[in-house]
This record gives C-alpha cells, structure tokens and sequence, in this order.
C-alpha cells in the first residue's frame, strides 16, 4: 500500500494540490501497479475535501475505488461522513497502540478508548465503508505495553475490520525487532491481516520491512521517495526490488515505471531525490571508475542483478579524472565517434586533467573537446550562430534564432511563455529544416555560486529526454555569465550529441 498522498505529504514543506493528487494516483494505480493508496486524512482542508473527491471519483470510474483509501479519526461519524461525502469506500482508522499515546496524548483510559474505536467502526459498517485499523506507535506499545495491544487486537477481532496496520512510527526498530514482533502478532492472531508501516529513522525501514514479511507480514508500506514526516516513510522503489531480489515474494509493481513515478513526485513536491538514491538516483548506474568500465567491456564483470534494463535505463560511464580507456570507448561509442588510439589517447588526458581541476565532464561535451584538442570543428556541427530575446512586460516574450548546421543556416522566430521557451520553440521551427527533433525537457537545473553578485558566474545544467536513444536521458552543462546565455549554450551541446547521433 502506497501512502505518498497521506503520510508522504507530511513531509516539510510538501502540499499536493488536487490535480497533482490525481495525477499521482492514476501513476501509482494504473502505470506502477501498487496494490492500493492512501489518498487523504479526514477534516483536514478544503484542498484535501476536494483532492479526495477527485481521486475518488477517477478511482470509482476506473473500477478501482475499493483499492483507494482515507485516513480517518475515532469520532464516531465525522470521519465516516467526511469519507463518504467525498465518495470514499475505505477508511484507515487511526487508534493508539501503546498504552503510553493512549493515556498521555488522549488522555483515556484504554477502555474508553477501545469503546470510541468500536463506535467509529459500527459507523463506517452501517455506511458501508470498509475499515483498516492503524494501531499508531505500534511498535513500542508491542515491547513496553503487550496486554494493551493485546487486548486492542482481540477488541477489533470482534468487529468489521479487514486489516490491521502496524506502524513503527518513530522508525525505532531494527530488523530483529522487527522479526520478533511481528512474528509475535502473527503467532498469536494467524486469522488477522497483518501489514508493517516503516519509518526511516534509522535508515532501516526497507531491511525491516523484509523483516516483517518474512516474519509472516501480508503487506507493507511504502511511499515514493521515501516521502514522508521526519527521515520518511520506506521507499517504494527500493523495497520492490529488495523484495524481487531477496525474497521469494513478488509485487505487482511494474518495475519499469519506478523512475518515472520518482520523477513526477520530485517535480510535485520540490524535494530532489539524491543522485545516489537506489533504483531511481541519476547516478546509480554510472560508472565512475576506468577499472570497473574495463571490467564491463570484458564481461559485465561489475554489473549485479540491480541491472538498469528492469527500470528503463542504461549503463552510462562518467567522464573525469578516474577516467580509463574503457569509459572514452563506451562514450564515444554511445555518440557515434571514431578516434584513432592515439587520438584517444589525447582526448583521454585532456578529460583526465579536467577531472584533477573539478570541472564536469559530460558525455556531450566531448565533442567540444575533441575539437578542441584534435582540432577537428567537424565534432560541432551545429551552432545557434545568433540569437536574440526580447522580453516585455506588455506581452509574450518574443524570440528570433539563427542556426548553422554543417555550414547551412535557418533562420525562425516565435513567441513563448517565457525567455526559454520563446528561444525553444524558434530553436525547434529552425531546425527542423534539418531533420532534427527537439526532445523533450526532463530537468532545467541553474547553479549561482553562494553570495554571488549580478555579474557572477551561471552555471546551467539541462536533462533531456531522448526517446530515440537507449539511454533515455542525457545532460548538457554550460556555465556563463549570463543565465540566458548559459542555456543556450548548454542547448547547442544538445543539438550536437542529436547531430552526432543522426550522423551515426
């Protein structure tokens, strides 16, 4: 079950507005392939009101709307009345599982509490409303208070709930933990559905929900990009594949479709998923070092069964310092380049004492630098020879862009929604002249040195989306004084790696 929509959103500084909600939710349903979602909690906002509507009103067209749920709250028919206004059909019930929350938050006794849960429940039956039970701070309840639970679990045992969730909500487990306590549960109640709620305190949430299911766990928790209060919620991307690769288990969870999940909640939320995230991170299937390039080329000797073909991308090797013969081969391969030995050799050391100095080295760039070093302007066949933007507050910003490519040149102008885009669509009429198709825009990154005046250095990092090459994706960087400028160098780099493909 996916929560990225409810306990996702209680990430800092994260509101999902209703039309992003419904976004979400038909990827993670119809494109990933998770079992459910939880949507929303009850009496929260009007934009949650609405959000759970749409989302419920999508799922009920779908024919998906039993795999949608809602949190709710021990209110006796308020929660339930929220739920079914909006046309939801499952409720997440919230209840306390230590006796500690239950005395000190709420301020009940336990029985009184148990009497409020079992009033909230009989409301949503006589609505028809499906219930799952969350038994909050689960997890120190089951160590420090097991009579409580105990008779919480055998209370709901009595009544209209179809699981029971069990939280380690201040993500206080270990894996061991884990094993033994949910392996407890299911001992003792082997007629209940059980499912394990991780938190990433620790960093352990994806080893305790292997944990837990191992321990006889029927499900388990998970949200995209680990989204979630404090260090997160469990990954979604990472526990399907550790669940793939060291269980006998497997998920209905297409995997192809994970790195396009992270992406879109990326882009929702503001919240840039590290480069080194497993699965989904940019840099987790590049390799950096010449040795392990080498190694590649003669047999996928460093490749694991985290192969990049199972979520949609490919091997890529890094350009710099660390740099071997093997990695300019891949690349040079990749853009369709020949180079004598010896003239690899040149290019390989003027990589290698970029790398000593920090600067990036991109795979795109090393048509510049074949050029530079070899001499040969034949590796830079397309240049944006001029252009000019003109952005007024009285109307659209307007663009003119004059292009050579191999020595032709076309000219176009156009209008857009802002700079950029004028620029890129003037771009995209001009060289078109040329059989080239823009791709598609995947990530516009511009970095300002800290404290930086008007006049400092821009550097631009741009991601496209390249459907007719194996990699997906690929970047260009540029770094100028200006920010305008800085891009549209970084789109000449563009327009040469798509020129250099087409050669080839």
């Amino acid at each position: 079950m996916d929560t990225t929509l409810r306990d996702g959103e209680q990430t800092p500084d994260v509101s999902y507005t209703p039309a992003e909600k419904l976004q979400i939710a038909r990827m993670l349903l119809s494109d990933v392939g998770v079992d459910r979602i939880e949507i929303a909690q009850t009496r929260v906002s009007e934009g949650e009101r609405l959000a759970a509507h749409r989302v419920a009103a999508w799922a009920r067209r779908e024919g998906v709307a039993d795999r949608v749920e809602i949190m709710g709250y021990c209110d006796g028919e308020l929660s339930v009345q929220w739920i079914k206004a909006v046309g939801g059909r499952v409720m997440n019930l919230l209840t306390k599982g230590s006796e500690k929350h239950c005395r000190e938050q709420l301020r009940q006794t336990p029985e009184q509490h148990r009497r409020k849960v079992q009033e909230t429940i009989l409301a949503a039956h006589k609505a028809r409303i499906a219930v799952n039970v969350y038994l909050e701070d689960w997890s120190n309840g089951v160590r420090d208070s097991f009579d409580y639970v105990f008779a919480m679990v055998q209370a709901l045992r009595e009544l209209p709930v179809e699981r029971i969730y069990l939280p380690d909500t201040l993500g206080a487990f270990s894996p061991d933990e884990t094993a033994r306590y949910i392996g407890l549960m299911v001992d003792a109640w082997r007629d209940i559905h059980f499912e394990f709620h991780g938190h990433n305190d620790y960093g352990l949430a994806v080893a305790n929900c292997l944990a837990a299911v191992r321990a006889g766990a029927r499900g388990v928790h998970t949200s995209v990009n680990g989204m979630g209060e404090r260090a997160g919620n469990t990954r979604l991307a990472e526990v399907v594949a550790a669940l793939h690769d060291h269980t006998p288990y497997r998920t209905g969870v297409d995997e192809a479709m994970l790195v396009d999940a992270s992406r879109l909640v990326e882009t929702f939320s503001g919240k840039t998923v590290a480069a080194n995230s497993p699965v989904v991170g940019r840099d987790v299937f590049t390799q950096t070092g010449g040795i392990h390039a080498d190694g590649d080329a003669k047999g996928d000797l460093y490749a694991n069964r985290l192969a990049p073909k199972r979520f949609g991308r490919a091997r890529q090797y890094a350009l710099g310092k660390l740099s071997g013969k093997a990695s300019l081969l891949h690349n040079l391969k990749a853009l369709g380049i020949e180079l004598s030995e010896a003239e690899r050799a040149r290019v390989l050391g003027r990589i290698v004492a970029l790398g000593d100095k920090k600067s990036g080295v991109a795979v795109s760039d090393l048509p510049y630098i074949i050029a530079d070093v070899l001499q040969r302007p034949e590796q830079r066949p397309v240049r944006v020879a001029s252009y000019r933007v003109v952005v007024d507050s009285r109307g659209l910003p307007e663009a003119e862009v004059e292009v050579s490519v191999r020595g032709e040149t076309a000219v176009a102008k156009a209008s857009g929604d802002g700079g950029y885009d004028a620029f890129m669509r003037a771009l995209g009429k001009a060289v078109k002249r040329f059989g080239l198709a823009l791709p598609r825009l995947a990530d516009y990154r511009v970095r300002i040195p800290p404290g930086g005046r008007t006049g400092a250095l821009v550097q631009t990092v741009i991601t496209w989306q390249d459907a007719s090459s194996r990699e997906g994706t690929f970047s260009t960087l540029a770094v100028d004084s200006d920010q305008l400028a800085a891009a549209v160098l970084a789109t000449e780099k563009m327009l040469n790696v798509l020129a250099t493909r087409k050669k080839a």
